[in-house]
């Protein structure tokens, strides 16, 4: 007596599926694209401007001057974290970097809205203690022209 279902004979495949790993893929495309912008290598809320400049790729480790909105200067030393400093402070500890290190490089991140002057304040003291490589930080953009012709 036979039973009334067929039994089917699965032949085996060799195919890999691959449309579980490509979901895998666009969810982790995803997460790293709205985690990307939450991470800011200053540590400090800076509006940069924008430069039409190339970038630096040659830089090891800058010394990163950061000045905000009201003026306040910020200094982060290679992957350390971004502390405020006075203007006595800074010249003491940017000196004693540039005897360290003769070949410092210092990277300065001036906030587009914060006043020139006190952004400029730091120019003369990496000037006086000798430091040679200064970068200004910039983002990549319009060339600064602010939509201004």
């Amino acid at each position: 007596m036979r039973t009334s279902g067929r039994q089917k004979r699965y032949k085996l495949k060799s195919e890999i599926n691959v449309v579980p790993y490509i979901d895998v893929m666009l969810v982790l495309l995803i997460i790293f694209m709205v985690t990307t912008p939450m991470m800011k290598s200053l540590g400090v809320p800076v509006n940069l401007p924008q430069s039409n400049a190339k970038s630096l790729k040659d830089m090891k480790d800058p010394v990163v001057v950061s000045v905000d909105e009201s003026g306040q200067i910020f200094l982060k030393v290679g992957d350390g974290k971004a502390d405020p400093v006075s203007v006595e402070e800074f010249t003491t500890k940017i000196t004693a970097f540039q005897q360290a290190d003769p070949d410092l490089q210092v990277v300065l991140a001036g906030d587009k809205r914060a006043v020139y002057g006190k952004v400029y304040v730091i120019l003369p003291i990496l000037q006086q203690a000798g430091v040679a490589k200064i970068g200004l930080l910039s983002e990549p953009g319009s060339g600064g022209t602010n939509g201004r012709k």
